[in-house]
């Protein structure tokens, strides 16, 4: 693999086919995502064809990362929902309504009928040194953990799959490069050109640690509105601001620069091995623009001018979001316990006495103490509660 044959792949004039896998493993798709999808719509503009692959057959295999061996795999109903909204986001950046440049196909299209003496012969080929010397399944024994058979089974079925789809290029996350190598692998003895991989820089998520997953909460969805996006990004660990805004916007390098300085600064700081760039010197300029270049790619300019005036009047000059949602609640004393469950109807009693112990919940900007602590609502009155960091609520009585 290498950028000459990417260059030569341009240069064949040749319709190219752009494998896109996903697993669907839940219903919604994040900016991590959005990298591939973007590089992936520039290839459409030039007339290339992107094959959507849907693995609803792998996904029903379960959990190939080893975070959860006991994880329940979903039901083909939950698989074939999923998959729908999948289609509806990766829209939001690729062509999907011209069968010239995309196509959706299923893994379960081969992998169903395949015959198990095929299968074996397929694995057959490959040695379990070469499937341990995958770098996750590595660290894993390095550190005593194991490694399950269906997890080294997992780059057999995602290679063929590249044989199957006769796939040119495919465009992933450093994380797939061994997955996706195998394809090259399996093509090749199957007398096919090889595809073409390339990778993609993965960042860690919101929490600074682990790549973007819902099962860690640490993500900003393609489906997030404007002010989820902007409060999300806001909240970023300051060390990440030059990558996100590097990865995740279109903010040109010279003004990426003027915020954070130059990349050299970082290689150059003093560490020894491995090491994330220094914070930019002005960190909240800095995630200040990433917020505001994200929500602006996927809502608009407006939307994201009007949620940094937003955020400024809430957070810096500590107004109450005048647009708060209203909720109506029946006049007379209520526990502070009940008040916020009113404002937070998703969240559980534990949390919300956990929000209230550690200070978080404020009525009409006073602190509420205990969770039996009790308030008056008024008829007519309007009560401003926060809870967290983020919620806000407007609490009016009505009989």
């Amino acid at each position: 693999m290498s950028l000459a044959e990417f260059r030569g792949l341009l240069a064949s004039g040749r319709k190219l086919r752009i494998k896109f896998g996903a697993d669907v493993t839940a219903s919604f798709l994040h900016i991590g995502h959005a990298v591939n999808l973007f590089m992936m719509r520039e290839m459409q503009e030039r007339g290339h064809l992107v094959q959507f692959l849907l693995g609803d057959f792998t996904t029903r295999l379960g959990d190939p990362t080893g975070r959860s061996g006991a994880r329940v795999p979903p039901s083909r109903e939950a698989i074939e929902r999923d998959a729908e909204a999948f289609i509806r986001q990766v829209g939001r950046v690729l062509i999907t309504d011209d069968p010239e440049v995309f196509e959706v196909r299923r893994n379960s299209e081969w992998w169903d009928s395949f015959a198990l003496g095929d299968f074996l012969g397929l694995a057959g080929g490959v040695t379990a040194g070469k499937l341990l010397s995958r770098d996750m399944f590595r660290a894993r024994m390095e550190s005593g953990g194991e490694v399950r058979a269906d997890e080294m089974l997992y780059p057999l079925l995602q290679g063929w799959d590249s044989v199957v789809l006769k796939s040119d290029l495919t465009i992933v996350g450093s994380d797939q490069l061994f997955n996706e190598s195998m394809g090259r692998l399996f093509q090749e003895r199957s007398g096919q050109r090889p595809q073409v991989v390339i990778t993609t820089r993965i960042t860690p998520g919101l929490d600074g640690v682990r790549k973007q997953s819902k099962t860690l909460g640490n993500f900003i969805a393609l489906g997030d509105d404007a002010r989820a996006m902007f409060g999300k990004a806001m909240s970023l660990p300051d060390a990440l601001a030059r990558d996100w805004l590097e990865v995740y916007t279109t903010v040109p390098m010279e003004e990426i620069e003027a915020l954070c300085g130059p990349r050299a600064a970082a290689r150059d700081a003093g560490r020894s091995g491995p090491s994330e760039p220094p914070p930019p010197s002005d960190p909240r300029a800095a995630k200040l623009a990433l917020a505001r270049a994200l929500a602006a790619r996927w809502h608009g300019s407006e939307a994201a001018a009007a949620e940094q005036e937003w955020f400024e009047a809430t957070f810096s000059r500590r107004e109450f979001p005048e647009d708060a949602p209203l909720v109506r609640a029946a006049p007379g004393e209520w526990r502070v316990l009940d008040l916020v469950a009113l404002a937070a109807p998703g969240q559980s009693r534990s949390e919300l006495r956990r929000l209230i112990a550690a200070g978080a919940v404020a009525i009409d900007c006073t602190v509420a103490t205990a969770p039996d602590q009790l308030v008056e609502l008024r008829y007519g009155a309007e009560l401003r509660l926060k809870a967290g960091k983020r919620r806000f609520v407007r609490l009016v009585a009505e009989p």
